[in-house]
């Protein structure tokens, strides 16, 4: 079962928050973050534009968050340079979104955004 529109609205206003805050509007040409929903995923990605004349932009994973519906809690992976999602090591279980996007925007080790 997918997300309702209150709870997408929801990832909207934390995650969505987020990417807008972090993609300058100087640099849209450049460089945004941009965030996907699949079932129960919510994907950050780094988008940047072709290099040297090049025509697709390019897409990179930067912090993933699913919920776990039998826990009622959310979990947060990162990309390692493997190139797959690994859970990150929280100090404290957290149960909401939005502190686990505070969580990813202090980005206190550079897991997500170098």
């Amino acid at each position: 079962m997918a997300f309702s529109e209150v709870q997408l609205a929801a990832i909207d206003a934390t995650v969505g928050e987020l990417c807008r805050r972090k993609s300058p509007a100087h640099l849209a040409a450049e460089l945004r973050l941009d965030y996907t929903v699949e079932r129960h995923t919510v994907t950050i990605i780094e988008r940047r534009a072709p290099w040297r004349g090049g025509e697709n932009w390019t897409a990179q994973g930067c912090a993933r968050f699913k919920y776990a519906a039998r826990e009622k809690r959310w979990k947060l992976y990162w990309m390692r340079r493997d190139m797959k999602w690994h859970a990150y090591q929280l100090d404290r279980p957290m149960r909401s979104l939005a502190a686990l996007v505070e969580e990813v925007e202090a980005d206190e080790y550079g897991a997500f955004f170098g």
